[in-house]
């Protein structure tokens, strides 16, 4: 009888804490598409998902209900984000979001040594 309480004991790690998963790879794959997607496509008047219309959104198609801050959650572990781009990038958020990055026309860098020596045949630099 020991034995058996000891093994109890050690059996609810078997179980899973907390609330059952309620998100499949299917509400997963379709929250990283209408991220990749504009909400116009949809016929929302706006530009960009809000973590709040993506939810009410998966909602209206999944039955599935959950917070905002879920889907925040769910977009930073895919490595996705609501957000647009930095304006540092060039592209506006529409454009960016329909094209990849392109690197074109990078002319040649001088290599560190002639830079080196360059630097220290200058007239102003003594050793």
């Amino acid at each position: 009888m020991e034995q058996q309480e000891h093994l109890a004991a050690f059996a609810w790690n078997d179980q899973p804490v907390g609330r059952p998963k309620v998100i499949n790879d299917h509400y997963l794959r379709r929250l990283e598409e209408l991220v990749s997607r504009s909400p116009r496509d949809y016929g929302y008047p706006f530009h960009r998902w809000s973590a709040q219309w993506l939810r009410r959104h998966l909602a209206r198609e999944t039955g599935l209900e959950v917070s905002d801050r879920h889907i925040n959650r769910l977009l930073k572990q895919m490595g996705l984000s609501t957000r647009s781009p930095s304006p540092s990038s060039g592209f506006s958020s529409s454009q960016s979001s329909r094209c990849g990055i392109t690197i074109s026309d990078l002319s040649p860098v001088s290599s560190p040594v002639s830079q080196t020596q360059t630097t220290s045949s200058s007239p102003h630099h003594s050793l």
